[in-house]
């Protein structure tokens, strides 16, 4: 099945572009409008794809003059599925050749990064592909469009799809429209980009371990607890990574360590007294908190040569300190 296929049948049962305009016009006119959606989103890639297959050139390239596509969002490609892949290419060959483009001196790769890494796998010379004409802007949103769809991509591979495509439109409002996203949702994917480099770096190995509304909460709790949010999050995350810790949770453990830190800290600088007693009679006290160090004696408990030794004993010190 070739990629106008597969997009047809991703498109079969939605509603078309036309179909939702007429929604649009029945609509009061007060009552906002939104972009087409994916169903439109999905229709227009589908006539691109065409005009590419359309216009291209099939020919055998060398893999070594294939350069990836970098607005493949896909992070982690699943090995035994490449391997069965690879097994039926070695059996029945490859069915249907990857598109790529011409760039500079080298073949960049617009759709089959499965097939060419079967190949790969194979250790094959060359590969069938059809060259096309095809621009940055269809590049990014062939890509977003065909992927943010699919179900087996993570949260985060999406996110960074969106982050390197989002050059290729003129703002967000108008990217979320050609995707058929809500801006809320086209926020929460980008969220990714706030979280801690030591997350991100566990992300580029498991796109999994954070989902995009757990990625959401984390970074808002990031924001209200600045560096002490970080520094929890430094003990909690491997907890995250090991499996021992539901990802939803992180961001109310942040909170919850942050505020139970905060109330020690607190405890640990509060008022302390400690009474004098003269025989069992009540002397005075000595109280001690953050800002001072007070010693009160009542007055007639003290002789005046106990006195004396008193002031004797402070202008030690502090000439002592002085000196």
């Amino acid at each position: 099945m070739n990629i106008r296929a597969r997009m047809a049948e991703k498109t079969g049962n939605l509603r078309s572009t036309s179909d939702i305009q007429a929604e649009e016009v029945q609509r009061p006119a007060q009552t906002p409008k939104t972009g087409p959606g994916m169903a439109g989103a999905l229709a227009a890639a589908n006539m691109r794809i065409q005009e590419l297959e359309a216009a291209g050139a099939q020919s055998e390239l060398p893999l070594h003059e294939i350069v990836p596509n970098p607005w493949q969002p896909r992070r982690v490609f699943d090995p035994a599925k490449l391997s069965e892949l690879a097994e039926s290419i070695r059996e029945v060959g490859l069915v249907e050749p990857i598109i790529v483009r011409r760039v500079q001196a080298a073949y960049q790769l617009v759709a089959g990064e499965r097939r060419l890494r079967a190949h790969q796998m194979l250790e094959k010379p060359t590969i069938r592909a059809l060259v096309v004409e095809c621009s940055d802007q269809d590049m990014a949103v062939l890509a977003l469009v065909e992927n943010v769809n699919r179900e087996d991509l993570a949260d985060y591979e999406i996110g960074q799809s969106l982050r390197r495509s989002e050059a290729e439109f003129p703002n967000r409002k108008r990217m979320a429209e050609a995707l058929g996203m809500s801006r809320a949702g086209l926020y929460r994917f980008l969220s990714f980009d706030a979280l801690p480099d030591f997350v991100r770096n566990d992300l580029n190995l498991n796109p999994r371990l954070l989902g995009g509304n757990a990625a959401q909460d984390l970074v808002a709790t990031l924001k209200k607890h600045g560096d002490a949010g970080i520094s929890a999050t430094k003990e909690l995350w491997p907890f995250v990574v090991a499996g021992k810790m539901d990802q939803g949770k992180i961001a109310a453990a942040v909170s919850t360590m942050v505020s139970t830190q905060r109330s020690t800290n607190a405890t640990s600088t509060e008022r302390r007294i400690e009474k004098l007693f003269s025989g069992r009679q009540h002397a005075g006290s000595i109280t001690k908190d953050s800002h001072s160090f007070t010693v009160k004696i009542k007055s007639g408990v003290l002789s005046d040569a106990q006195e004396a030794q008193i002031r004797e004993l402070m202008n030690q010190l502090f000439n002592d300190e002085v000196g």
